[in-house]
């Protein structure tokens, strides 16, 4: 509700509901030192607040009083239904518990004010309001950042691709310190809020369901924030809610991702590429998450196959996840021959270290940062990023570059080395 945004024209400026005419007295000369209608200090609290506008368009600047509000969370809540996105709310109430203020800060809320209310106290918290729509956007100016969309999908359910996705923007964000966006397409069983220690929120049902409000508003409104750089868009849909859309959100939340963030991570079910295949169109590199079973094998061949036909511009990356010496239903060599290609990556199973991340709440990357699967994570982190510069920097058309998009160089151009090695001493 407090994203930064232009004023829109067609939006009053400024609307308060308030409990109490003390209150009143104090905000109504204010307001007019603002250059704003007094008649908009209207009398009443947060349910009136909902009521007026769930008929009328928001203002841009809302002060609302929860005095009268017997769960002041829940009830800001229902009030982000009916505001519109861009929205800067000042909350005023009596609970003087910093508890309550850094939830109401968490859920969207600009500023928390305790009454009784002060002409200075009041005049600072809305020139702080008014000085959020002067501030330029984020991605204002000429130059355009380089942006890295990855995608993990797990061949076969259970291989741990949620594991890496987390662990990866978990990566990006704080060993990086780069801008990065999490996006669990996963609606009804997706785990990335989980191993956030996070509540997944409403933000991509609210998108799924609008998809003509997703804009740069929506999404500072809509995610929730892990650390200084990483966001989270999730969701725990009813289970008897199917999914009903067309992926046109999907694709809309991808721009806009691009425009807010450096990085993206999606956690992908590979269901998706079935129904959703255009999600690839801008997606830089898919890690393939696998496991030394034929089943595995067999899925990631299709899935090779099958992002060579619809998505050559991604570099895939193969990561064999939890792997466990001498106990695979094949082996390293054989799951290579059968899919055509080396395994970029193995991540050996380290039982202790999932459980407690679990434990702590955090991803297994920040919770196991000496352990011999997080510097394998790590790595795969260096090596994305390392991929999309050598694109980036190459600018090879289009054309050319679906050719080879599908095709790990570096893998290759190692096997001909080795082999070189091996035929010398014979020469």
């Amino acid at each position: 509700m407090n994203a930064p945004w232009k004023p829109n024209g067609n939006r009053d400026p400024f609307a308060a509901f308030i409990c109490d005419e003390a209150a009143l007295d104090v905000l109504r000369p204010v307001v007019i030192e603002m250059g704003w209608a007094p008649e908009k200090c209207a009398k009443g609290g947060l349910r009136n607040a909902v009521q007026s506008l769930s008929v009328a368009a928001s203002p841009n600047i809302l002060m609302v009083d929860l005095s009268e509000s017997g769960d002041p969370l829940s009830d800001i809540n229902g009030l982000a239904e009916v505001c519109e996105p861009g929205t800067v709310v000042i909350a005023i109430g009596q609970v003087n518990d910093v508890r309550l203020y850094r939830d109401l800060l968490g859920s969207g809320i600009h500023d928390y004010l305790l009454k009784p209310l002060s002409a200075g106290q009041l005049r600072d918290s809305l020139t702080q309001a008014q000085a959020v729509f002067m501030a330029p956007r984020a991605n204002d100016g000429a130059t355009t950042r380089r942006h890295i969309t990855s995608a993990v999908i797990g061949t076969r359910g259970g291989v741990g691709a949620s594991t890496l996705a987390t662990s990866l923007a978990w990566a990006f964000s704080s060993d990086h310190k780069l801008p990065t966006a999490l996006l669990d397409l996963d609606v009804h069983f997706g785990t990335g809020a989980l191993a956030l220690d996070l509540e997944p929120g409403r933000g991509l049902t609210d998108a799924i369901d609008n998809p003509s409000r997703i804009d740069g508003l929506f999404i500072e409104r809509a995610m929730i924030r892990a650390n200084e750089n990483l966001a989270i868009l999730s969701a725990e849909a009813p289970i008897n809610a199917p999914l009903m859309t067309d992926g046109s959100a999907f694709v809309q939340l991808e721009e806009e991702f691009r425009q807010a963030f450096e990085m993206t991570v999606i956690d992908l079910p590979r269901n998706m590429l079935v129904n959703f295949p255009h999600l690839f169109a801008d997606v830089n590199v898919v890690v393939l998450a696998a496991e030394m079973t034929l089943a595995s094998a067999r899925d990631t061949i299709r899935i090779l196959s099958w992002l060579k036909a619809n998505a050559a511009h991604a570099q895939p990356m193969v990561v064999v996840n939890k792997a466990q010496t001498g106990a695979g239903e094949i082996s390293k060599a054989d799951f290579e021959a059968s899919i055509e290609r080396s395994i970029d990556f193995t991540v050996p199973y380290d039982f202790k270290a999932a459980s407690n991340a679990a434990k702590l709440g955090q991803t297994f990357l920040e919770a196991n940062r000496s352990s011999k699967a997080s510097s394998v994570i790590r790595q795969l982190a260096e090596r994305i990023m390392g991929v999309s510069e050598e694109q980036a920097d190459a600018a090879v058309p289009a054309a050319k570059k679906s050719l080879l998009g599908s095709f790990d160089l570096k893998s290759l151009l190692a096997k001909k080395d080795k082999k070189a090695a091996v035929t010398q001493p014979a020469q």
